[in-house]
């Protein structure tokens, strides 16, 4: 399944909802789904910077594929961060530093959360395709 793939499963996914409280809630089950990640990785730089709460990123590659592991210590956030993985995580480097992540937008979220946590969206995306270029350039 592409990346486009993907992101078009979950925005019909959250379209099943129909309030902003159930579609939070799949957002924040989304979070308790992702595997759990070792606190020895809660380390300062695997912190993505400038999210109001703490959210840790870890990625790997393994022949050519990027995997994302990702905590946060806020419920809601840990869920956002789990969109990005689902969608990310097992692609080829090459597919996530050009994959178009504005499906983000159209999920709505952004217009239903504070300032600081839309903002948090972005800097998750930035985040996951800056790993995968590190990776692409070695």
């Amino acid at each position: 399944m592409s990346i486009a793939d993907k992101q078009q499963q979950v925005l019909e996914e959250l379209d099943l909802f129909q309030d902003w409280q159930e579609r939070y809630e799949y957002v924040i089950g989304l979070g308790k789904q992702l595997p759990p990640m070792d606190e020895s990785l809660h380390t300062p730089d695997r912190l993505i910077k400038g999210c109001q709460s703490q959210v840790w990123l870890e990625a790997s590659s393994s022949e050519g594929n990027i995997h994302f592991l990702a905590d946060s210590d806020s419920v809601i956030t840990k869920g956002m961060i789990a969109l990005f993985v689902r969608v990310l995580d097992g692609e080829p480097v090459d597919e996530v530093l050009t994959a178009d992540l504005s499906f983000i937008d159209k999920t709505g979220l952004k217009e239903h959360l504070a300032p600081t946590r839309a903002n948090a969206l972005n800097l998750m995306a930035t985040q996951m395709k800056q790993r995968a270029l590190e990776f692409a350039q070695s």
